[in-house]
């Protein structure tokens, strides 16, 4: 699959990474970002992805950056959208995608939770249509979820995931197009419940933390769920549920935990305090640990 021409729109967070890592697998690599802010930054961020995993460096060369959508998106057999998370700005970039691309190029979006059926639903050709949801960063997290919708054809589905396959990552395929595909929806529930924890005061964000860490997350990287549930047992797990499921939240909606200390400006890191409070310092540490925790894992895949 390498020797390819494909595109990435954004060179951000989540589209640089993209970009580096198809290059890697040997692909040319065009990135679309109409922000000459992101297209100036661009090469240091790359240069510190490949720094951080001893990365050859001529494989940056294959990486280029563009002003305009039509040039980058010339003659490319992927497309890679990592745009916001906003709906009609993602329907507007594909509507343009489809009059600038071949019909048998595939327009893939890295949305983490909108279903590509509403991203593609105006277009011509909606068998091209695809979600593959890569996880933040994209070079250093192998997991993509290619999400097919109604309309995706099999043959998109196929090619989507050889080429990610022969890129390193660990595609998995969603048959279903719903919001938040399967790993958002995961975190999310646990997420759910960890907030409501701390509403009811049963306990604070730092043991939240710890207990996931310390505790079930220890072992979540080599143990899934499901394997975990037929290791102890499903007729264990139907007792604990027999005794639990009542008592977990079932909000329907954001908690009101959430919901003020968003209206207070209490954000999170950029801010400095959201459930805990924060230092650049003390934000910086958790991020090189990150950083430096998923590149060894990177580099141990080889």
């Amino acid at each position: 699959m390498s020797g390819q021409t494909i595109g990435v729109i954004g060179a951000g967070l989540m589209g640089h990474g993209i970009a580096y890592l198809l290059a890697v697998a040997g692909h040319t690599v065009r990135v679309y970002d109409p922000s000459a802010e992101w297209r100036k930054t661009m090469p240091e961020r790359l240069e510190s992805a490949r720094a951080l995993l001893d990365g050859d460096p001529a494989l940056l060369a294959r990486i280029s950056s563009h002003e305009q959508l039509a040039p980058a998106m010339q003659d490319v057999s992927f497309v890679f959208e990592a745009a916001p998370e906003k709906l009609p700005l993602k329907q507007q970039l594909f509507a343009e995608l489809e009059g600038l691309t071949a019909p048998d190029t595939i327009l893939a979006s890295n949305s983490s939770a909108i279903p590509s059926t509403r991203i593609g639903e105006k277009l011509r050709h909606r068998g091209r249509v695809i979600g593959t949801h890569f996880w933040n960063p994209p070079h250093l997290v192998p997991l993509v979820e290619v999400t097919q919708n109604e309309f995706t054809s099999a043959e998109a589905v196929q090619k989507t995931m050889a080429l990610l396959r022969d890129a390193g990552r660990k595609p998995v395929h969603v048959k279903k197009d719903i919001p938040g595909f399967v790993g958002n929806r995961l975190q999310h529930a646990l997420k759910r419940e960890a907030i409501a924890l701390i509403a009811a005061g049963v306990c604070d964000a730092d043991t939240i933390d710890e207990v996931v860490k310390s505790g079930f997350g220890a072992r979540m990287a080599v143990l899934g769920p499901m394997e975990q549930t037929d290791l102890v047992g499903v007729d264990l797990t139907l007792d604990i549920q027999n005794t639990l499921m009542a008592d977990l939240d079932r909000g329907t909606e954001p908690t009101r935990l959430i919901k003020d200390l968003v209206a207070q400006g209490k954000l999170g890191m950029r801010t400095g305090e959201g459930f805990r409070k924060w230092t650049p310092q003390s934000a910086d540490a958790v991020r090189e640990r990150l950083r430096r925790f998923l590149a060894e894992q990177a580099k141990a895949r080889g």
